[in-house]
């Protein structure tokens, strides 16, 4: 099976640069759904990150392949969400649509800190949790799972990620993600985990 490009279903070029550092050896072309020409309002009501970051992949592959643009590119996709322990795992699922997918995340991250004043360091765990899904061109479908595990911070610091990032402790470090250098943060983050470990499979698939 000859698979020529990738195209993963994200608008946010934030995370397209992750996605193109991580894959870079695998030689081949990256593009976001934007810039493969997709433009689709996709409705994310699974249950699980993987259910969702499947919903994305399929429906961008629906599109380029009714506009025969399918033809030797694999369709990715990803759905990530923060789960604090303390907070019964919210935001969880809804992640980007917690308090309204408009709100900003600005406010989203006060609200989360504010919901969790008073508790002591040991009860502030959290992790960020992303799952990838992607349809191959012969429509067979794979999917990856990755985890960070971290504690909520007091306030938002660093300006490197986007998201929750500001607001998660990750101890290794004794940082957040978002003080985190690219590098780093490609090294142990839970999207960094999942695409390393899609990476192998799509590797796999094309040997």
């Amino acid at each position: 099976m000859k698979i020529e490009r990738i195209v993963f279903a994200t608008g946010n070029a934030g995370k397209i640069r992750e996605i193109q550092a991580i894959l870079a050896d695998l030689g081949l072309e990256v593009a976001s759904m934007k810039e493969a020409g997709v433009s689709a309002d996709i409705e994310e009501d699974g249950c699980t990150y993987e259910e969702n970051a499947l919903i994305k992949s399929r429906a961008v592959a629906a599109c380029l392949k009714k506009a025969g643009r399918l033809e030797g590119t694999v369709v990715m996709a990803d759905d990530s969400g923060l789960e604090i322990d303390y907070l019964n795992k919210e935001p969880g699922v809804f992640s980007a649509r917690y308090m309204g997918e408009d709100t900003s995340y600005r406010i989203k991250n006060a609200n989360l800190v504010g919901r969790l004043e008073g508790v002591e360091e040991a009860r502030r765990t959290a992790r960020f949790v992303c799952a990838i899904a992607a349809v191959l061109p012969d429509g067979r479908e794979l999917t990856s799972r990755g985890v960070i595990e971290g504690r909520i911070g007091y306030e938002e610091k660093g300006s490197n990620g986007f998201g929750y990032d500001p607001i998660f402790y990750v101890p290794e470090f004794g940082r957040t993600t978002a003080e985190l250098t690219e590098e780093e943060k490609n090294r142990v983050s839970h999207r960094g985990s999942a695409l390393r470990q899609m990476k192998q499979q799509l590797q796999n698939v094309m040997a």
